[in-house]
This record gives C-alpha cells, sequence and structure tokens, in this order.
C-alpha cells in the first residue's frame, strides 16, 4: 500500500521558459474578483495581466502574485487588443456566444491573449468583433455561468496543460 505524506506549500514547478499569455480582463466589479485573478495568474507563472478599468488589489487574497504579476491598468479594451494584435497576439475571448468552441477540445496558440468579460456583462460586440477565436465552457446545470474567476481558472488550466514547460 502506497503511503502519503501531505507536503505543505511545495515549491513550484520550474518553467523551461515564461509563459507567453498574458490575461485582459475587463472592468471588474469586484476588488475580491480582481485579487484572486492575480493570485492565479501567478500560481499558472503568467506575468502579466491588463485590467481595462479601475480596481484595488487586495493583497491578502493576491498574496505574493502581487509581487510577480505586473498588472497593467487601461481605460477601455478596444487600444490595447488593437495593439496586442499588432505584436503578434492571438486573441482568444472565454465567453458564451454563437460559433464559440468547446474549452475541452480547443488548442491555444502559444502566444495567446485571454480576454475575460466582466462579471454581468460579459464582453461587448465591439470587442467580440475585434476576437479571433471565443471559447466557452460547458455548464450542465443552473446557475448558466461560471463565476469570472472560475471559469478564468479553467481556462489557464488547460492553457498549462498544453503548455506545462512554459
Amino acid at each position: 500500500m502506497t503511503k502519503f505524506e501531505h507536503v505543505r506549500h511545495k515549491p513550484p514547478h520550474p518553467l523551461l521558459a515564461p509563459r507567453q499569455l498574458v490575461l485582459v480582463a475587463a472592468p471588474l466589479r469586484s476588488s475580491v474578483n480582481l485579487s484572486r485573478m492575480i493570485r492565479l495568474a501567478g500560481n499558472c507563472g503568467i506575468g502579466r495581466l491588463i485590467h481595462c478599468g479601475v480596481g484595488k488589489v487586495d493583497r491578502l487574497i493576491a498574496r505574493d502574485a502581487a509581487d510577480f504579476v505586473q498588472v497593467e491598468t487601461h481605460r477601455s479594451m478596444g487600444p490595447v487588443l488593437d495593439k496586442l494584435r499588432a505584436e503578434g497576439w492571438r486573441l482568444v475571448g472565454l465567453e458564451q456566444t454563437t460559433n464559440s468552441q468547446c474549452l475541452y477540445g480547443f488548442g491555444f496558440a502559444k502566444q495567446t491573449a485571454l480576454v475575460i468579460g466582466a462579471e454581468r456583462e460579459g464582453l461587448s460586440a465591439d470587442i467580440l468583433a475585434k476576437l479571433d477565436d471565443v471559447v466557452e465552457i460547458p455548464v450542465y446545470g443552473p446557475p448558466a455561468s461560471h463565476n469570472v474567476v472560475t471559469a478564468t481558472t479553467m481556462a489557464l488550466y488547460e492553457y498549462c496543460r498544453q503548455y506545462p514547460d512554459g
């Protein structure tokens, strides 16, 4: 019989190269969600989060990721996406839309900007028009959508699964 011993705060898995994923978030209503998203980015080895809105980072929630993840603040998302596209990033929205692809079978480009909508409004039509792809996560019961950070967690898990070493 195999025995297991709990190892609390095991050192992070080393990456062979920095992750080429940037998170781009619409204005989040909750500083808790913004702080959780920063912590999530840190856990996934993602060093850049662009927040298109005003938000306060709660260091008790974001923890050490607040020192690791570069958070950029912009007023609007459109110009940010235009600049990322010009730099060669693949723009992938996380949203329920017509013609969206299921996250489970989606192949991420290595250099991806994952675009996250606001908690209640999601991504606007003008932002959807700028995207290369939209992925959605199936929902099997009520409510009809996941929390913004929960959905982002699932999408980042899939990206990290596809590119485990960076």
